[in-house]
Parts: C-alpha cells; sequence; structure tokens
C-alpha cells in the first residue's frame, strides 16, 4: 500500500485521507492551523463559547458528505429537516415541505400555499421549476449565461426572482444571480429540489463543526494522522515528480502526494505546478452570531425574505442566533458595529420580541475567501485531480469535482484524488458515489 501526504486539513483534504485510509492506505495530513475542517470548522471565542464560524449545510441529495460522515462516524450527529420557513418582514410565515405526491411534483400542496409569492408569480415560478427539468440535459450554453440571464428568459417577475429564486440559490452557491453560472444554479436546485422527494430535507450538525473532525473519530478510518500546526512551505519538484514538501523546517517523504489547498495559495507552495488560474474570485460569506437574554423565536431555522440577511439559525434555545449573509460583498467593509446593528434591526422586523431582548454578546465571521465565485465560463478551466507532475494530485472545492463550491464539492474532490492517487498506485479503487437520479 502507498504512503500519502495530503497538504492541507480542509474538507477536501480530510475526505482524501477518510478514503486512502479506509483503503488501507498510509496518510499523512498537514494543516497549517491548530484545527481541522478549512472554512468548514469551529473555534473558541471569549474562552467560553464554541461557533461554526459560519453554519453549514448539507441536504440530502450531498451523498458524499454524508458518506465521509459516516466514515468518520459521525452521522446521528446530523439533524434532518423537512419544513424549509420563509418569513416576510412582519413575521407572515409559509412552509415549504414535501407532500404525498411523488417527485418531482411533491412540493405541489404546499407550494401552493406559499403566501409570499401571488398567484402569477407562482404560475411562472412552476413554468421555470419545469424548464429546467427539461432543459439541464438539452442546454449546451448553461456555463456560458448566469442565472439571472436565463430567469429573466424565462420572463420570472422581479418579486419572484427575488423571493424565491434568489432566496434559494445565493444561499446555495455562494454567489449572486448575475454572477452566478446558469449550469451550477441548475444542478444544485434540480438534484435538491427535483431529483428526489427527500432531497431537499436540509442536515444541520448539531454539535460544533469542529466535534466532527475529533481525533477519536480517525480511528475508525485506518491509518490516517493529523499534524496541526504544520503549515507546508514548498513542495519540491524533480523530474516531473514530487521528491519532499518542507514543513516546519522538516523534509517530508511519501510515494504520493494531494495538494488540498486554496487556489490562492497553490502557486506560492507549488511554484512547478503552472496552473492557470485567471479568472478565479472569491465570494464571501458573513456569520453574525447575537446572544440574547431571552428567546426570540422557536424556529430551528428559517430563510428572511426582502433583507439584507437571508437565514437565521436557532443555535441554543432561541437565545443563541446565528444568521447568515451569502456573497455578502456589501458587508465586507462595514465595521463590526454596523453590521451588528444592522442584523439587530432587521431581525426585530421578523421577531418583535427582539426590540424587548437584551443583547448580551455579539460576534461577526467575515469569510472573505469563502468559496470561489462559480461564474460564466469557469467550469471548463477548473483543474481535474491529476496534474503534470506524476505522484502529485489536486483536491479542493475548486478543482473539477462535478458540484460548485460546496461541502459537497469538496468530499467529492477529495475522493477524486484519491481514486487517482489508488490508480497510480496500481490498486484502483473507488470511493466517489453518483449523483442521485
Amino acid at each position: 500500500m502507498a504512503d500519502v501526504i495530503v497538504i492541507g486539513g480542509g474538507l477536501a483534504g480530510l475526505a482524501a485521507a477518510a478514503a486512502l485510509g479506509g483503503a488501507g492506505h498510509s496518510v499523512r495530513v498537514l494543516e497549517a492551523r491548530a484545527f481541522l475542517g478549512g472554512r468548514a470548522t469551529s473555534y473558541e471565542v471569549g474562552g467560553t463559547e464554541t461557533i461554526d464560524n459560519c453554519q453549514h449545510i448539507l441536504l440530502r441529495c450531498c451523498v458524499n458528505l454524508l458518506d465521509f460522515y459516516q466514515r468518520l462516524g459521525v452521522s446521528a450527529e446530523i439533524g434532518f429537516h423537512r419544513d424549509f420557513v420563509f418569513i416576510e418582514p412582519g413575521g407572515r410565515r409559509s412552509v415549504l415541505r414535501a407532500g404525498m405526491l411523488p417527485a418531482p411534483y411533491h412540493f405541489a400542496e404546499s407550494f401552493a400555499r406559499l403566501t409570499f409569492l401571488n398567484f402569477r408569480e407562482k404560475l411562472a415560478v412552476a413554468r421555470a421549476i419545469r424548464a429546467i427539468g427539461v432543459e439541464h440535459a438539452r442546454r449546451n450554453d448553461l456555463d456560458r449565461i448566469t442565472m439571472q440571464q436565463w430567469l429573466e428568459e424565462k420572463r420570472q417577475p422581479p418579486r419572484a426572482i427575488e423571493r424565491f429564486w434568489r432566496q434559494v440559490l445565493v444561499s446555495a452557491i455562494n454567489e449572486e444571480l448575475g454572477r452566478m453560472a446558469a449550469l451550477h444554479a441548475f444542478q444544485v436546485f434540480r438534484l435538491g429540489f427535483l431529483a428526489r422527494s427527500n432531497s431537499y430535507e436540509m442536515g444541520v450538525p448539531s454539535v460544533p463543526l469542529g466535534h466532527l473532525y475529533r481525533s477519536d473519530s480517525w480511528q475508525r478510518v485506518g491509518r490516517a494522522e493529523m499534524r496541526l500546526r504544520a503549515p507546508v512551505d514548498r513542495v519540491l519538484i524533480e523530474n516531473a515528480a514530487v521528491r519532499c514538501v518542507s514543513a516546519c523546517g522538516e523534509d517530508l517523504r511519501a510515494d504520493y502526494y494531494i495538494s488540498a489547498l486554496p487556489f490562492e495559495r497553490v502557486g506560492a507552495v507549488i511554484p512547478g505546478l503552472g496552473l492557470d488560474l485567471t479568472g478565479f474570485e472569491h465570494s464571501p460569506i458573513t456569520g453574525i452570531h447575537l446572544w440574547f437574554d431571552r428567546a426570540v423565536t422557536d424556529l430551528p431555522h428559517a430563510t428572511l425574505l426582502d433583507r439584507t440577511i437571508q437565514w437565521m439559525f436557532n443555535k441554543s434555545e432561541g437565545r443563541y442566533i446565528q444568521l447568515v449573509v451569502s456573497a455578502s460583498r456589501k458587508l465586507v467593509e462595514m465595521p463590526r458595529r454596523d453590521v451588528i446593528e444592522l442584523a439587530i434591526k432587521e431581525l426585530s422586523e421578523f421577531f418583535p420580541i427582539v426590540n424587548d431582548a437584551n443583547l448580551e454578546k455579539a460576534h461577526v465571521v467575515k469569510e472573505v475567501r469563502a468559496t470561489f465565485s462559480a461564474m460564466p465560463g469557469l467550469e471548463s478551466r477548473r483543474p481535474t485531480s491529476r496534474t503534470g507532475i506524476r505522484n502529485l494530485f489536486l483536491a479542493g472545492d475548486w478543482t473539477r469535482s462535478g458540484w460548485p463550491a460546496t461541502m459537497e464539492g469538496a468530499v467529492r474532490s477529495g475522493y477524486l484524488a484519491a481514486e487517482a492517487v489508488t490508480a497510480a498506485a496500481g490498486v484502483p479503487a473507488k470511493f466517489l458515489l453518483p449523483d442521485i437520479s
């Protein structure tokens, strides 16, 4: 069996390690920080609270992410929810949930009862949903146009775009409709909302994200060693092969290497790789953590319409609330105090009890480099796991995983890199699970 070094302990690197370790290979993961998980992790603030950098969720269609959790033995710590609650300013609620009809008609009953869209808007949305089911396999221009352009082509009313399409897709892909390739929007919406009657169910971890990767979980995997605070300074390449990696003043050698670094770091650490990353940009996510002196909601989560804040998650008995803003470019330069004031003002429009509650503490996390921007024309330029270096492979949500930059995409990329390693080692194995049909 092969000896493998994985550079980077985010989801992509961890997925590669779990797959290879479970197949009997020896794996060392080198992570620069003091914790695992990359951009899907948790850490302590103020010495008293452990928070996620941002609330991460999954859908049941994320089959490879669920497989990764199964490998670590933490599947039971993901709670799934059948209700999507939409709240309008003023507090009126609508619930989208599967009914008695089979897919793709399982939302028909609850969709008809939604109050935040009028009858004409619902008809328009229904026509567009049907078009996604028909056009996803027929059109060859979906990576050349934005989802905004496609929606306008389908004559979607502005309020339907804002209240339905934007609310669902911007959160899923972390990009605005006018910058998002229709290809990615089609894929996420089709798999998450049309493929099966339960594929939309939303999984929310019941523990801080970092706890999903705790040390005892890796004992189930096999020969996988996690080295924290071990940043790789340079990958040394000779004769079209990696000779060693330099980390913490030590040269480390293996048979094969997987780089699970973010795209902005690859060039500095592996200068001989020669990737053309022109056009790759980041899209930010902002998480706003608020602790009140009393419960302000009994909902586990909700999507908030017509405001900057897009999602609310109830983290502890309605007193600790996490708010999420995807593609949050407008908040990146905003002072922390102004972000908190905006969040409380908007939250009170949906939950008036916020006006009577006292804010005990608050924390703002701006993930400026949260994901790559899934813009049109980028898909064909995302690199595959194989490189021109015979014993070096790539992983990361920015590589060509078959998905946009999501946790599912990151795990898929790790599994693909692990498959490439086993093929190169002469013991090919299959780890990637196919998308649900």
